[in-house]
């Protein structure tokens, strides 16, 4: 018999029914479940971004209503900030590959992992119910006293869909930290994990102690709503400002449930393209370890302008300034690694360095933003706006599609058209940019965000921001087409198409349902054993 007769089959031929699928305890295709999912509400999110960029087009409202508005862009905020940022690269990648690249025959909890998926979908179908049952308007921070008092929308149907998400979160968490302390195969010590692992364990960290918080303030929500219970109402003895402390406490570090994982992306893949280890291994450990711990600290800097006191918000001020060195750590250890590199531009580079430019501008704003004088002049104005979609965003997408790109061929065993990728790559950059950058400019001018309607010396910028959307969308929409297309006349991949490194690589594409015919062992050079030129 030859070795293909041996082989064991991949996960993608362990049962084609839908039952299968349905009813998979295999990380990998539970992975797969989410990442269709995630496609969906992505698009769905985008199509409410794609109606608000055209009524913004021009400065009257003239394509809906400031009430059609307010629902358009709360559902657009909750979608894309819930069912797409917050669990793109932790449901998708992460569970596909930590089992992986850590020696291990599936994650620690197969069976929680599948219910995990069921939450998910459970929470995304009570926000599509909303949506047919005619939306909510508070935005997709629900800030008190609207959300409690005055809003005639569908507040806790929306609440509840954000609350059985939050679950799924969680459980994803604790499955992944639980997998990464008990399952790692002989030599994986700590300090020969994939950087990518680490972030896995760090945003894990965030998800268990942070969705908590969440889950209990959304509850209080419909408390107050249905019952009148006095929690932030004043006229009950409650505090409003209790709702942001308590949200924002989550909200900020969920910034870094985002962020984290994209880090971890993007070191493999700029190690991967320059085939030399990642420069200052240790110190990438212990920033990814820092950032996860300081981003608990910082929430207050949302709330400068709420009546916080002058004192809290000098402290808040400092740490937002912190929490911007460990990041720089991370920019300065890729650019360490890229330097004098013999660097090859594919579509997966080409996403990584498009994430580090849009993650610098995103971040170097936002110590605009940290600075509380500034933050007075530009809170509530595009400025905002602009400086959230470079950090999640232009960040989170450009990794999480870096790192669909970097790891196609090992899900699927295909490879993809490499011109229609970097040609993509390349638009999705150039769109952003003229997209979101013009809204600086109006914030910095004054523009206020949230608003259907605008005088019309903001018209130029809007019309940049709206024509950069065009492209953003058709950049969005092209690995659609040619990851379908490889699918059945993509080229076989093989089990190693880059030369990289790492345990994922050891095995075959796609891999079988056990990952390894036997665990694999891991020397002391761990996951990036490149030899130096």
């Amino acid at each position: 018999m030859s070795l293909a007769e041996h082989a064991p089959p991949s996960y993608l031929d362990d049962g084609v029914t839908l039952r299968s699928w349905l009813l998979t305890h295999d990380h990998k295709r539970i992975a797969i479940l989410y990442a269709v999912s995630i496609t969906f509400f992505f698009f769905l999110g985008g199509v409410a971004a794609a109606l608000m960029r055209l009524e913004l087009a021009t400065p009257a409202g003239d394509v809906m209503s400031a009430e059609t508005y307010n629902k358009t862009f709360t559902f657009h905020g909750v979608v894309m900030v819930w069912f797409f940022l917050i669990p793109s690269i932790p449901n998708t990648l992460g569970n596909f590959l930590l089992p992986l690249m850590i020696g291990a025959r599936d994650v620690a909890f197969p069976r929680l992992n599948l219910f995990s998926w069921y939450l998910y979908m459970a929470g995304g179908l009570f926000t599509i119910a909303c949506l047919l049952l005619g939306g909510v308007d508070t935005g997709w921070t629900f800030y008190t006293p609207f959300s409690t008092m005055f809003s005639n929308s569908h507040v806790v149907l929306t609440v509840v869909g954000v609350f059985i998400v939050g679950f799924s979160s969680i459980l994803t968490g604790l499955n992944f930290i639980v997998t990464i302390h008990t399952m790692r195969t002989e030599g994986m010590t700590w300090f020969r994990l994939p950087l990518f692992v680490w972030s896995m364990y760090g945003v894990s960290l965030v998800m268990m102690l942070a969705t908590p918080v969440l889950a209990m303030t959304l509850a209080l929500i419909a408390a107050e709503r249905l019952f009148g219970v006095g929690i932030f109402d004043p006229a009950l003895g409650g505090d409003p400002l209790l709702f942001q402390h308590f949200f924002w406490f989550y909200s900020h570090p969920a910034v870094y449930i985002m962020v984290l994982p994209s880090m971890g992306v993007v070191s493999e893949l700029i190690t991967a393209s320059v085939r030399r280890r990642i420069f200052g291994y240790r110190f990438m450990v212990y920033s990814i370890i820092g950032i996860a711990v300081v981003g608990f600290l910082v929430w207050g800097h949302h709330m400068f302008v709420a009546g916080q006191s002058m004192y809290a918000g000098i402290v808040f001020s400092i740490l937002s300034f912190i929490i911007a060195v460990p990041s720089a750590v991370k920019v300065f250890n890729w650019t360490a690694t890229l330097y004098k590199g013999d660097i090859a531009f594919g579509a997966p580079m080409i996403y990584a360095l498009g994430f580090v430019g849009l993650f610098m501008v995103g971040g170097l704003t936002g110590l605009f933003l940290a600075a509380i004088a500034l933050d007075v002049n530009l809170t509530d104005t595009y400025f905002v706006v602009a400086h959230f979609h470079y950090i999640m965003v232009g960040g989170a997408v450009m990794a999480y599609l870096g790192g669909i790109h970097f790891w196609w061929p090992k899900i699927t065993g295909r490879l993809y058209s490499e011109a229609w990728a970097r040609f993509a790559a390349i638009l999705m950059f150039l769109g952003f940019n003229l997209t979101f950058f013009p809204q600086f400019l109006a914030g910095a001018a004054g523009m206020p965000r949230r608003y259907h309607e605008y005088p019309a010396e903001f018209g130029l910028l809007n019309v940049l921001s709206s024509a950069g959307a065009v492209l953003l969308a058709s950049a969005y929409l092209l690995p659609i087409g040619y990851f379908l297309w490889s699918l059945r006349h993509g080229e076989k991949a093989g089990p190693d198409p880059w030369g990289a490194k790492g345990l994922e690589w050891e095995t075959d594409s796609p891999p079988p349902t056990h990952n390894f015919t036997r665990p694999p062992p891991v020397d002391e050079d761990g996951p990036y054993a490149y030899t130096p030129p």
